[in-house]
């Protein structure tokens, strides 16, 4: 594992172009499930692509859309349970009800918790003899990891997930579905891309940022980002970091999606935060005065992802599998790029806003396993009084 410095990448405004509106074309497709017209009885309309996709200035000017799409795949039918953590605000949920809309006889039975406790869940219920769940949908890695390096899930065939690059699949064990890399949100008003540090063990001695960075201590993302950064440079070195940005006047937010309105507002000149709060706050402000800067081969430049495995026990296993696929669809990947401004996992399906691709990323090399070891980062967040 290494953690670099500049790589000669040029600093540029990535949200600029979030405002561009030309039309996103389907390659090789002509959009539609099926004619969404409905049968005549009063039922409602099956879904279209469309009704996959967002809407607003951030999805237009992506190129065309290339993947696996619904129609190529076996029908979803039957009952799957499914222990889904988090789920960005409930529009998780919203994408299983497109697909009830394609699939009538698809019941999905959720469980709605945080990833971590449903982790605990699953371990527990493994331990005893088989969990209740056939799929675990975690926001996170770590918490997929957890699962995965206790025996207690099923190798996913390669057919389903060959598209995913290979870090956002480790063994097979489990594959991301959509990905958030960590990120910068700056004020445009008060400070250029170049006077971002391109490195986070800069940002305490930045004088730019002093006062005026914020920070959520509590929030998973940010907890992930710590246990990178133990990864990458040791307890000590990361115990020290931490100490120094409290020197630095950091401040404590509830979650990241406050940091970034807390930077469009100037209240903050800048501060940590997964990628898709700034696009959200551009969704609702499109004249807000931030943008985006990624630091360079460091824990902050980690990417994490949502992602689902299938369990071991489950006598569900085609339909569990179909289902993953499914998330690893054009439609699916449509929807996380635009209703929730993830990043796509698939290559044939642009990210939003003017983004980077994920390849164009300067990423640390870590293993995403590796981020199960919440507890210790937790510890350490509170014997530096962060907690």
């Amino acid at each position: 594992m290494t953690e670099g410095g500049r790589d000669g990448r040029s600093r540029r405004r990535f949200l600029a172009a979030a405002g561009a509106a030309s039309a996103t074309a389907l390659a090789g497709c002509n959009g539609i499930l099926n004619d969404g017209g409905g049968d005549g009885t009063g039922a409602p309309a099956a879904a279209t692509f469309d009704d996959f996709r967002g809407s607003g200035a951030n999805i237009g000017g992506r190129g065309e859309i290339t993947g696996t799409r619904v129609a190529d795949l076996p029908d979803l039918s039957g009952q799957l349970n499914i222990y889904l953590g988090g789920g960005e605000g409930g529009l998780y949920t919203d994408l299983l009800s497109l697909f009830g809309q394609v699939y009538p006889d698809f019941e999905p039975n959720v469980r709605l918790e945080p990833s971590t406790q449903l982790a605990s869940k699953i371990r527990e219920e493994q331990s005893a003899g088989g969990s209740f769940a056939d799929v675990f949908w975690a926001v996170d890695a770590g918490s997929l990891a957890a699962v995965a390096s206790e025996g207690y899930t099923r190798a996913l065939p390669d057919d389903v997930v060959e598209v995913v690059p290979d870090q956002f699949r480790p063994d097979n064990a489990w594959t991301g579905v959509a990905g958030r890399a960590r990120a910068v949100p700056y004020n445009t008003d008060q400070l250029s891309a170049s006077e971002v540090p391109d490195t986070v063990r800069e940002f305490p001695d930045t004088a730019a940022l002093r006062d005026s960075m914020g920070w959520a201590p509590t929030y998973g993302s940010f907890q992930a980002f710590v246990t990178a950064m133990r990864l990458l440079r040791g307890d000590e070195a990361t115990r020290q970091w931490v100490t120094d940005m409290q020197d630095a006047g950091a401040a404590g937010y509830a979650n990241e999606f406050l940091i970034s309105n807390a930077v469009a507002d100037g209240e903050l000149a800048a501060g940590f935060a997964n990628h898709y709060y700034a696009l959200r706050v551009k969704a609702q402000r499109p004249d807000a005065p931030i943008d985006l800067a990624f630091t360079s081969g460091d824990a902050g430049a980690l990417i994490n992802v949502s992602g689902a495995e299938v369990l071991e026990g489950t006598e569900r296993v085609d339909l569990a599998e179909n289902f993953i696929a499914h998330l690893l669809t054009a439609e699916a990947q449509e929807f996380f790029a635009t209703r929730t401004f993830a990043y796509p996992m698939v290559p044939g399906v642009p990210p939003v806003g003017g983004l980077p691709r994920v390849d164009e990323l300067s990423p640390p090399d870590i293993d995403l396993r590796q981020l199960d070891d919440v507890g210790g980062t937790i510890d350490l967040l509170r014997e530096t009084g962060a907690l």
